[in-house]
């Protein structure tokens, strides 16, 4: 019998967290439609608006400002839009700034063609370029409308945490709206919208224990809204038409439950465990290069590059030792290419790297695992200046 695989690629999605599981198989005999009258629709309905507001705590929102989605691609695409309103009058957004560092969801410009799009550069440790960004705003067109601007607040490649506060001021200062990709932070920081300074906030279920195909468009306030992108019959208040995802956001909410509720016993112990990997990787290959270790990171997050390996052939080799993992972005149809994330860094992006995620259910053992499996791989390398 074959050994146990060891997952450790949890920023590319989560196994179901229990609490989350237990909330779904329960949700699967409530059948009605949450949008009907009747007491089975009005029964839906009523665990749909519980996880609104479980969802709410986790972002620190409104929950009247929880808007759910099929994820946060589709969040993504709804706020990046020019078209918004203020109330019943048109709002034009005149440009769309995105960090060079961005997941392709938002890297894409959602619905701002193409020439209406600019990429804000990052500095060498990844961190979104400041004063490039005031020097953009200040020089942004006001007739042709307002300024958007979209900053992750945690690298979904190097987990490294972006100057949200610090974004918002110049944002603000500019007359911008701000959006944050909160994917990867979700569960792994604290989240406050309102103390962040963005006017939106993007969220994922299956990044933090619930299930996939559904997410959320976080908003500050209800009266400056974008276009929807989903027309129908009114759902989420006429901003996302179709009949509710039930199950999926049901689990959603309770995995966003038990995300506040474990916040500070899930990541010190994630934190002690990433620790633990990173010394016995740098024992086993003192030449391995952590990114972002010198830099505010999430807890769970090692992206390394391993001289003398290509990242394909890193990623097949973890995978045939039971070990699963990522090079870069598990969001891109399974290709392994260059990271943009290395290129926006000014890092030499021909070898690629490799992404270790960890969650609330690794464990020491799993971690001593994939420390014997990197000793192994690093030892099988090509001589230096050679490639693998």
């Amino acid at each position: 019998m074959a050994p146990p695989r060891l997952y450790l690629d949890w920023n590319a999605t989560s196994p179901l967290h229990p609490q989350a599981r237990a909330a779904v198989l329960r949700a699967m005999d409530l059948f009605g439609n949450p949008n009907s009258v009747h007491g089975e629709g009005r029964t839906v309905r009523a665990a749909i608006e519980r996880a609104r507001r479980q969802v709410a705590t986790l972002a620190g929102a409104d929950p009247a400002h929880v808007i759910f989605t099929s994820g946060a691609t589709e969040a993504a695409n709804m706020v990046l839009t020019p078209e918004f309103r203020m109330g019943r009058t048109l709002l034009a957004i005149g440009q769309l700034y995105y960090s060079a560092v961005e997941h392709p969801a938002v890297r894409e410009g959602g619905r701002f063609p193409k020439e209406q799009t600019t990429e804000i550069p990052v500095t060498e440790a990844g961190v979104v370029d400041l004063d490039a960004l005031g020097t953009l705003l200040a020089a942004h067109d006001k007739s042709s409308g307002l300024p958007m601007v979209a900053v992750m607040l945690v690298n979904n490649e190097t987990g490294i945490v972006q100057p949200i506060a610090d974004v918002a001021k110049i944002v603000q200062a500019h007359g911008g709206l701000l959006v944050v990709d909160a994917v990867q932070a979700a569960g792994r920081l604290k989240l406050d919208i309102n103390a962040f300074g963005a006017d939106f906030m993007i969220i994922s279920s299956h990044k933090l224990g619930g299930p996939k195909g559904t997410g959320a468009l976080i908003t500050r306030g209800e009266v400056l809204m974008p276009r929807p992108l989903i027309h129908g019959g009114g759902q989420e208040k006429g901003h996302r038409s179709g009949t509710e995802n039930s199950l999926a956001v049901i689990g959603f909410g309770a995995a966003a439950e038990a995300a506040v509720a474990e916040f500070d016993q899930r990541n010190e112990a994630v934190s002690a465990l990433r620790d633990r990997l990173e010394t016995g990787m740098k024992g086993a290959a003192p030449d391995v290069v952590i990114y972002g270790g010198a830099g505010q990171r999430v807890s769970n997050t090692t992206f390394f590059t391993l001289p003398g390996l290509k990242a394909e052939t890193g990623q097949i080799a973890f995978d045939l030792e039971g070990v699963a993992l990522s090079a870069g972005s598990a969001c891109s149809s399974g290709k392994v290419g260059e990271s943009h994330v290395l290129v926006a860094m000014g890092r030499d992006p021909k070898l690629g790297a490799l992404r270790i995620s960890l969650g609330f259910a690794t464990t020491e053992e799993e971690i001593d695992k994939a420390i014997s499996v990197f000793a192994k791989i690093a030892a099988r390398r090509k001589p230096a200046g050679e490639v693998a």
